[in-house]
């Protein structure tokens, strides 16, 4: 009997026991992702490659939703100088136009098909401190999101699979 009470107490404790022992939800986009596309969708509707044919890139999320991304255009072009202090002013346009990284926290609203990214840091200096939407659509293996329209009309568009 006494065997049977001590499994009864502790079948009771366990029920008791606050929530903490379940393991908390990862954050859906969690792991490492390689870009696969980095196109734009012209305002006439055709699509175009936005970082040259065989971009790079790489986003890395946390189990809490924050986030580095990187993308280059796969042809930028050396620097004639090994020193990145001497390039010329075509140079650190091609590399400047050539790339956009940032990082931060980002949330999605699936319901809304939602993705914001909440940038603390940018190559780009005007987006540190936004948060910027994009609409989204994932599959567990692919994500797949839409920057807003640009000044000119077009839509950036990145593509990302899962590695891991």
């Amino acid at each position: 009997m006494k065997l049977l009470s001590g499994a009864f107490v502790a079948v009771l404790a366990g029920l008791a026991a606050p929530d903490a022992q379940m393991p908390a939800r990862a954050f859906p986009l969690q792991g490492t992702w390689s870009l696969v596309a980095a196109d734009k969708i012209l305002p006439d509707g055709r699509a175009t490659r936005d970082y040259g044919e065989n971009p790079k890139g790489r986003l890395v999320v946390d189990d809490k939703g924050r986030y580095s991304l990187q993308i280059f255009k796969s042809e930028r072009p050396r620097f004639a100088s090994d020193s990145k202090a001497d390039g010329s002013a075509g140079e650190f346009k091609s590399a400047v136009m050539g790339s956009s990284t940032h990082y931060g926290a980002m949330t999605i609203d699936q319901g809304a098909g939602v993705l914001a990214f909440s940038i603390e840091g940018s190559s780009f200096p005007n987006w540190e401190g936004t948060t910027q939407k994009r609409r989204y659509t994932f599959d567990g293996a692919q994500l797949r999101y839409e920057v807003p329209p640009r000044a000119d009309g077009s839509i950036p568009v990145s593509v990302w699979r899962r590695l891991d």
